[in-house]
């Protein structure tokens, strides 16, 4: 993807408040990178190492990976990590894979094996500890494989135990609400790509006028399909961070591009920084 269709690498640094952080965790930084899409043509590797290059020049505890790590073919997931596993932080990098990871019929096991092959941890309804008992991660399948199932993982965690979880889709966002989930790292929408600014990105704009519309007319319009709709029903979260009752969503506009390109939705690398409530 020409970089002018792309834009700039931006890095969004924010702090996240989670209830019941012990003190040694306090100040505990995580780097976020989503929605790679390497396949060639949506992703340069000029970009991609140099969000690698800014991530470690941000010297995070712990690297966060949200998939969509290739777009259909899973082979370039192995010249993708070999690139990754040049990331460096204390506790390692983990990962979730996204629907683009799950296309072909051995796409996850491809996926799966190159990032692992590369030092990288891959969560498939799993729970890590990097940091310790104090700060579970729960890592889940995508939000639209017959394999989601976040129940029997976040039943079996204490309700005083503060958690993170990666789930690819930010829909997924409404379903566990059910459960505490203190911050939910999610991608996927790419920030819808197009932001309008003082409104926001443009498929949550335009989708709120979608009832005065005609039916026949809506599937002519850009972000006001039924197409749309499929991508992500909650095009409100589309990025940054959302409140939903107690539990806090981050959605990152990740590091690819699909045409027609981005308009005030630059890339994305993110820096969060774990405090506890004053």
């Amino acid at each position: 993807m020409h970089r002018l269709l792309t834009g700039p690498l931006t890095t969004e640094r924010l702090s996240i408040s989670i209830q019941d952080l012990t003190p040694s965790l306090d100040g505990l930084t995580l780097v976020q990178l989503s929605d790679f899409h390497y396949d060639g043509q949506r992703l340069s590797d000029a970009l991609l190492q140099q969000a690698i290059a800014q991530a470690n020049t941000l010297q995070p505890d712990l690297v966060l990976l949200t998939g969509d790590f290739v777009t259909y073919d899973p082979q370039p997931a192995y010249a993708l990590a070999q690139q990754l596993k040049h990331l460096r932080s204390t506790y390692g990098t983990y990962a979730v894979l996204g629907n683009h990871d799950l296309y072909r019929c051995n796409a996850r096991q491809v996926v799966t094996a190159a990032l692992t092959q590369a030092g990288i941890s891959v969560l498939w309804n799993q729970i890590a500890y990097p940091v310790g008992p104090d700060l579970p991660l729960v890592g889940l399948a995508d939000f639209w494989s017959k394999a989601f199932d976040p129940q029997p993982l976040l039943d079996s965690l204490a309700p005083t135990t503060p958690r993170l979880v990666l789930s690819h889709n930010p829909d997924s966002a409404e379903i566990l609400q059910t459960w505490r989930v203190d911050l939910q790292l999610s991608g996927h929408t790419h920030g819808g790509q197009i932001v309008l600014p003082g409104w926001g990105p443009a498929p949550a704009v335009i989708r709120r006028f979608r009832h005065a519309v005609p039916g026949w007319l809506r599937e002519q319009i850009p972000y006001m399909s039924d197409r749309c709709a499929k991508v992500v029903k909650h095009w409100e979260w589309a990025m940054g961070l959302s409140q939903l009752g107690d539990n806090q969503l981050y959605v990152n506009r990740g590091l690819g591009t699909y045409l027609p390109g981005r308009l005030f939705c630059p890339p994305e690398l993110t820096r969060i920084t774990l405090r506890s409530p004053r």
